[in-house]
């Protein structure tokens, strides 16, 4: 998906939550940057993650994410890559294993800004995280990484529990259900 692609679907990008219409502007002018799709851009870059579903749609997989401890969806840095949909498969595919799945939707699902916080030399920056939903074809296959402390299937119900009602997790589940 060439960049100006991407521009168009954000610009006729509909969401039913306020917060997350309100982004798109800021996603707009993020990709004006040459470097966005890059972690040079310091204050902040693009990054693309997966939410997935088994095909009932009753569990999601989340991770323990080892450097946040925190219960994520599995994704990551762009690193270059324009497509924001390739680069959700590769983080997916790296983080949990998974070989057999498929879109539920056509383009990105859900869009998130969030704060990562300074480690070492790396300052403080911004994840302009595009979101795609992915049903998983055989949830078994799952093998978790090194990036993760856990990786597990947990049913909707208890999602929030987990990620401690973090709001865009449930914006995402909300969106599921």
């Amino acid at each position: 998906m060439p960049r100006n692609e991407l521009i168009s679907q954000l610009s006729s990008y509909s969401s039913i939550f306020q917060y997350e219409r309100a982004l798109i502007p800021r996603f707009l002018s993020l990709l004006k940057y040459p470097n966005c799709f890059e972690r040079s851009l310091l204050f902040g870059h693009v990054t693309a993650s997966a939410w997935i579903t088994d095909a009932a749609r009753t569990k999601v997989l989340l991770l323990h994410h080892a450097k946040l401890d925190r219960w994520l969806q599995p994704g990551g840095h762009a690193d270059g890559e324009e497509n924001v949909s390739k680069v959700a498969i590769k983080e997916m595919t790296e983080e949990t294993g998974l070989k057999n799945f498929h879109f539920a939707h056509p383009s990105f699902f859900d869009l998130d800004i969030h704060i990562i916080p300074q480690r070492k030399e790396v300052p403080e920056h911004e994840h302009y995280d595009f979101r795609f939903h992915f049903i998983a074809v055989d949830p078994s296959e799952i093998v978790k990484n090194n990036e993760s402390l856990e990786l597990k299937w947990v049913t909707l119900d208890n999602v929030s529990q987990l990620v401690g009602n973090e709001q865009s997790i449930m914006r995402m589940l909300e969106k599921t259900k």
